[in-house]
């Protein structure tokens, strides 16, 4: 096996029979495998069932989380390299050996791969807004300074560093792939390439409510991540009023602009008040400070061993 590509599941059947039919239909050269894991975080759906249709290992379990979804997958994948993706997502014909061969053609101290994400049928405001600013570009993403990330819908890396690190942490369910990230650079270390051409279609909030609450969790998780790693990244109450006052800025905008212009601008809007609304709620939150102090949290949400 060359490849194991895992998909984590929750109440996903609305999409879910989509991302398999492409999962499964990848392209591969001769002499190259791959396998497709779903694993089912518990959902209250036909979720099961319909990964149960396809040719894929379906992994149920109780509802932990994403991040404890993903180590499960990593728990079972064969392959060298874990190929991720979600439930609602359709891959490319050549996605997952784009990155495979993107990666290996890099060297041995190839960390992985990242593609390119692109929206499906953002009809509405609120998907072509994420269209229009880009919202799950990897090779911006990668090129942040601090934290680089790649968006973990469609990535791919080295399953050895994955357990060298403990994959994901499963108190995160936001901010889960800039940890993974960061600690996969500190104590693995290893680049990762942009490859265009491994393509995921993703279908983005469709509404603003949805779209909304997102950023509410995305907000947060990066609470989450200053929490983690508070002694690189300050935070303190002068950050948080300029932060404000920044979201005080973007109104006029917001009330004056037309046509894309302004749907970036008022999409902007919503998205910084809902991150902020999700940051604040968390950051000084107590509990959740405690929770992050303590540490990691042991088996199935977090991959400790190598098996198989």
């Amino acid at each position: 096996m060359d490849v194991s590509i895992v998909i984590p599941a929750y109440n996903a059947q609305a999409t879910l029979a989509d991302c398999l039919a492409a999962a499964t239909g990848q392209w591969m050269p001769p002499g190259r495998r791959f396998e497709v894991i779903v694993v089912d975080d518990g959902s209250e759906d036909s979720t099961a069932e319909i990964g149960g249709r396809f040719p894929v290992t379906v992994i149920r379990k109780t509802n932990a989380g994403v991040s404890a979804a993903r180590n499960a997958g990593i728990l079972h994948a064969s392959a060298p390299w874990v190929a991720f993706t979600d439930a609602d997502c359709i891959p490319s014909r050549r996605w997952a050996w784009s990155l495979v061969e993107a990666a290996e053609a890099a060297g041995l101290q190839t960390l992985g791969a990242a593609g390119k994400t692109v929206g499906y049928e953002s009809r509405t405001q609120a998907a072509r807004f994420v269209d229009l600013t880009g919202g799950l570009d990897a090779q911006a993403h990668l090129a942040h300074p601090t934290f680089p990330f790649a968006p973990t819908c469609n990535t791919l890396y080295r399953r050895s560093a994955l357990f060298a690190v403990g994959g994901f942490d499963g108190r995160f369910s936001n901010y889960e792939t800039q940890d993974l990230h960061h600690r996969l650079c500190r104590q693995h270390g290893g680049a990762m390439v942009y490859q265009p051409r491994a393509v995921v279609l993703h279908r983005h909030r469709a509404t603003w409510t949805e779209y909304w609450r997102q950023q509410c969790g995305y907000g947060r998780g990066h609470a989450l991540l200053y929490l983690r790693y508070r002694d690189q990244l300050a935070w303190n109450w002068a950050h948080e009023i300029a932060a404000w006052g920044h979201i005080a800025g973007l109104v006029p905008r917001a009330l004056i602009s037309r046509g894309d212009a302004g749907l970036v601008q008022r999409g902007t809007l919503v998205k910084q008040l809902a991150y902020r609304v999700g940051f604040v709620r968390t950051y000084y939150n107590q509990q959740e400070r405690l929770r992050l102090s303590a540490p990691a949290p042991a088996e199935p949400n977090r991959v400790q061993a190598e098996v198989g």
